[in-house]
């Protein structure tokens, strides 16, 4: 089975793939009506910079264990893309030194099979690739992929499955932590709908900002992305999709395993099937 990990600057989402795509997959996972792709285990960690390559090892193998299963004898592959480069060095390492499978990570030089017009192709982060490849897998193109994460990220595809480009913003967590560490009156609240739009309280209003708002951010971009493209469809992933996508008009499909998905297909490009 292929491991795939990715690491983000917040958390680390990793996924078992089954050998056979027509295998039983993980049924929590929401497809939002697209075909499962064998998706058999799913863990999502807090990421963190300084943990060895032993411990990540020994994580792995206990979060395994929680399913029943010996790393020994499941893991055939092991596919990395990481927004760390400490984790990407330890992950590296860990792969080399425990286990005796394919690996591959994420980086320039790996085939990835979609062009990158971009500027400097190298600049582009390994978790955007990953999610350009896999919505062009499920959706085909023109597509615009929007990552909910430590930063909003908006990766743009066209018809003819080239990576065109895209945005970056200030994520909804970091935007609200930078809100009440400098606004000594306000405080952390709980991200649910408030009763209106318009917020009757600065806890009320303070959620309206947040979700309406970022989905609002969201739509504007999307809105003016499909100007340059014409129709196209909008995916949404990452940690904060699920969260923020009922309030946007312009995403159509939220795959939380968007990432994992891609660094399947390109691990399957570069080594074949695990």
């Amino acid at each position: 089975m292929l491991l795939a990990i990715d690491v983000g600057n917040t958390e680390t989402v990793v996924g078992l793939f089954a050998d056979d795509p027509g295998a039983p997959v993980d049924v929590s996972v929401p497809r939002d009506g697209t075909e499962p792709v064998g998706l058999a285990h799913h863990w999502r960690l807090s990421t963190v910079d300084v943990r060895t390559a032993d411990e990540h090892a020994l994580l792995l193998t206990q979060l395994l264990d929680l399913n029943g299963l010996d790393i020994d004898d499941t893991i055939t592959g092991i596919a990395v893309t990481s927004s760390v480069p400490l984790v990407t060095a330890n992950l590296r390492q860990m792969a080399s030194r425990w286990f005796d499978v394919p690996a591959v990570v994420l980086e320039p030089g790996v085939k990835s099979g979609m062009p990158i017009l971009y500027d400097n192709p190298k600049e582009v982060g390994a978790d955007r690739i990953a999610n350009a490849v896999g919505a062009y897998d499920l959706f085909g193109g023109p597509c615009v992929v929007v990552d909910l994460g430590t930063a909003t990220t908006f990766d743009v595809i066209s018809g003819a499955g080239e990576y065109l480009g895209g945005a970056i913003t200030p994520g909804v967590a970091i935007s609200l932590d930078a809100l009440f560490a400098h606004a000594a009156a306000l405080r952390r609240v709980e991200l649910v709908a408030p009763r209106s739009v318009i917020g009757k309280s600065t806890v009320e209003s303070i959620q309206s900002g947040a979700l309406y708002g970022f989905a609002g951010q969201v739509d504007g971009l999307c809105r003016r992305f499909a100007g340059v493209l014409g129709e196209c469809t909008v995916v949404a992933t990452g940690g904060l999709s699920e969260l923020i996508s009922p309030y946007s008009d312009e995403i159509e499909y939220v795959e939380p395993w968007l990432t994992l998905h891609g660094l399947r297909i390109i691990f399957e490009r570069n080594v074949g099937p695990a």
